[in-house]
């Protein structure tokens, strides 16, 4: 029996491996929702829809199983945000249940809980307290989908090849700084973004995985100074002068609103737990961040090679 995917967000960072994961079965059939609905800009077939008109989304899900909502609008001004991420959520998730999806996964983040700390934490212990315009825009549309029985993925920090904020935001701070970070002692949920999207996928097919919501991060946390030692040493190495503590990285990143965002994250716990969300799925964790970030380091010395990250 084949099952029909319907993937938004398919030329993503993350929507991109899940729709050619999906498409890599021989059990699912994949159509991607895109602005102007052209071959090849995801795996599998082309269907008519933007989150940001309403209307056009009409008829998108018919003969939809599986409808796996990846796309989100991050950054920029908070109206466009609301409109993508609330309100296209809401009118595409009210599509999907006219047109009887069996299942809505939406891909969310734990950016939804705010700024930490986060040590532990599983799902539902701490509230919903977004400290962004992009991140309760996304808390919106989280309950656009629970409220129709869907079920919400939220990772922490997704890396590998496509990644253009965690660890490029990283390598900014580094140079800002011109210096590493030295007493850093926070713990950082991660997953690598192969893995991830193959979780997706098997969470979207999975009958122990119907709604609701889970952490999906790879189950052993990342110390800050495990992250900043592999980005030294395999991506860029900081110029200038000794580590300094965090105190001092704060007050040299004063005048950078991003930098001070990014260190912000770094230096404070953000550790998420969900041992029930692998349990009883068809999909492994992964081998960890260290073996999945020596895989991507080659990509991230490329694209960051001379060019200035912003």
């Amino acid at each position: 029996m084949t099952v029909d995917f319907l993937v938004t967000g398919g030329s993503g960072f993350v929507g991109s491996r899940v729709a050619a994961i999906a498409a890599g079965r021989p059990d699912v059939r994949v159509r991607y929702l895109s602005r102007r609905a052209r071959p090849g800009t995801a795996p599998g077939e082309p269907v008519h829809g933007d989150l940001l008109d309403p209307p056009s989304l009409r008829g998108v899900c018919a003969d939809t199983d599986v409808l796996v909502h990846c796309a989100t609008h991050i950054g920029g001004d908070a109206a466009t945000a609301e409109a993508v991420n609330d309100l296209g959520t809401r009118a595409l998730v009210e599509e999907a249940v006219r047109a009887g999806v069996s299942r809505i996964v939406y891909l969310s983040t734990a950016a939804v809980y705010g700024r930490g700390p986060f040590r532990g934490v599983h799902p539902g212990e701490v509230p919903i307290a977004p400290a962004s315009a992009t991140s309760r825009t996304r808390a919106a549309a989280e309950r656009h989908v629970l409220d129709a029985g869907g079920l919400v993925l939220r990772p922490h920090l997704v890396y590998g090849e496509g990644d253009r904020w965690v660890v490029p935001g990283l390598v900014r701070v580094l140079r800002e700084l011109s210096a590493t970070l030295a007493g850093c002692e926070a713990l950082h949920s991660m997953i690598d973004v192969d893995t991830l999207g193959r979780a997706v996928v098997a969470a979207s097919l999975s009958p122990a995985h119907d709604g609701g919501v889970h952490h999906v991060n790879h189950p052993d946390p990342v110390p800050a100074a495990e992250l900043l030692e592999a980005v030294c040493t395999q991506v860029e190495e900081p110029g200038g002068g000794a580590a300094v503590d965090v105190a001092t990285a704060l007050d040299r990143a004063a005048g950078s609103p991003l930098a001070l965002h990014h260190l912000g994250m770094l230096t404070v716990d953000h550790w998420f737990v969900d041992d029930a969300f692998w349990k009883d799925l068809d999909c492994s964790p992964g081998e960890g961040f260290t073996a999945a970030f020596t895989r991507a380091a080659p990509w991230y010395r490329s694209f960051l090679g001379d060019r200035r990250v912003s």
